[in-house]
């Protein structure tokens, strides 16, 4: 039998229960016959309103057709995260209006991604309302400083959101507003020097392994076997596989570079099988709705299923595979040039970071104490 996930969130500022699992017509039929779900078309999911949630009715509508997941179901809705409740209660005035947006087209200009181009958008907002009434030409460093003191560290936000913060704001005074202040000045915090988490090749099998739907297995190990980032799995398309010269092609990806990797013959007969089965049509893999990409949502539910089932307990992310593979390949004698290509990384000192956690290279060094 198939398994549904079952997770607490918010629809249209709504607390619902999300419900989400591979397309199957049963189960759509036995979920609608609760006459309760309904679709979000945002999201790609069935929800039920928590107003009208009843495991009991749920269990009885789905005996002997699907598993119920409820790991996700027992968080409680305080520790989620409203979308775009806050982001939206900023005010701002028709001048911030129009210098927000005139930073948003200069990037679209440049051909920034969305993502990017929103990320930095709604940081110029909450730079920009902070210091309201000041304008923005009057704004100084000094501003910055108080800013980080007096919003970031009481919402504890991140670093990186503070870095990101700077690069919007820099970009926004140099590019779009043309201001003579001294952008330089404004202060970035100390970099953080984390090691990437890394899985043994035991721990890249069992996870693997422990997968019975192929199109979860074909994913994760495409992810671990190119060494790939999520967003680049999902947006692969049939195309982009090379079957007879064994190589996968990844296109636009971060930097809106492509690059090429290898593909294990092993991978390419599991996505033969995979293909036999599902047959997609446009993208390599899709969700419920044919012709649509898979949700990044649902392969993250996938990797935490296969955990339970290989019984790691680790918070393994689905990032952790690709620095698994960097860390085998290095390990392997890899040339770190050719790991520093297959990654798609802009510098090597991005690439070098691998080799503090190389357990190959660790071990080879024998420790002082062994010698008294």
């Amino acid at each position: 039998m198939k398994t549904i996930f079952l997770s607490r969130g918010y629809h249209r500022q709504q607390k619902v229960v999300f419900i989400e699992f591979e397309k199957d017509f049963s189960i759509i039929s036995a979920l609608k016959s609760l006459q309760v779900v309904r679709w979000c078309e945002i999201k790609k999911l069935w929800y039920i309103p928590e107003i009208h949630f009843n495991l009991n009715n749920l269990f009885q509508s789905l005996k002997g057709i699907a598993w119920i997941d409820l790991s996700q179901l027992k968080k409680n809705f305080e520790n989620e995260t409203k979308p775009d409740i806050e982001s939206t209660s900023i005010k701002i005035t028709d001048e911030q209006k129009e210098n927000i947006n005139s930073l948003k087209l200069w990037m679209m200009h440049k051909r920034y991604s969305s993502q990017t181009i929103k990320s930095y958008c709604d940081a110029l907002k909450a730079f920009l309302s902070f210091n309201h009434p000041k304008k923005a030409d009057e704004i100084t460093p000094d501003d910055m400083v108080k800013f980080v003191n007096n919003y970031i560290f009481p919402k504890k936000l991140s670093a990186s959101y503070q870095n990101q913060v700077i690069n919007a704001i820099m970009l926004f005074f140099k590019e779009v507003l043309k201001s003579s202040i001294n952008i330089e000045k404004f202060e970035r915090p100390r970099r953080e020097h984390n090691l990437p988490n890394v899985l043994s090749k035991e721990e890249i099998k069992a996870i693997l392994e422990s997968l019975t739907n192929i199109k979860h297995r074909a994913m994760l190990s495409l992810i671990y076997g190119c060494g790939l980032r999520r967003s680049e799995l999902l947006n692969l398309k049939l195309q982009d596989i090379s079957s007879m010269c064994n190589l996968l092609i990844i296109k636009c990806a971060k930097g809106k570079k492509d690059r090429v990797a290898p593909i294990s013959d092993k991978i390419i007969a599991m996505l033969r099988e995979y293909y036999k089965i599902y047959k997609p049509k446009i993208w390599l893999f899709e969700g419920q709705i044919r012709e649509e990409q898979y949700s990044p949502r649902s392969l993250e539910q996938a990797l935490k299923k296969s955990l339970v089932l290989a019984k790691i307990n680790k918070p393994v992310t689905l990032h952790w595979l690709r620095h698994s593979y960097a860390t085998h390949l290095l390990e392997a004698g890899t040339d770190l040039r050719y790991i520093q290509e297959l990654l798609g990384h802009k510098s090597s000192k991005t690439t070098e970071i691998y080799t503090h956690v190389s357990q190959k290279n660790l071990q080879k060094i024998k420790s002082p104490f062994d010698d008294l």
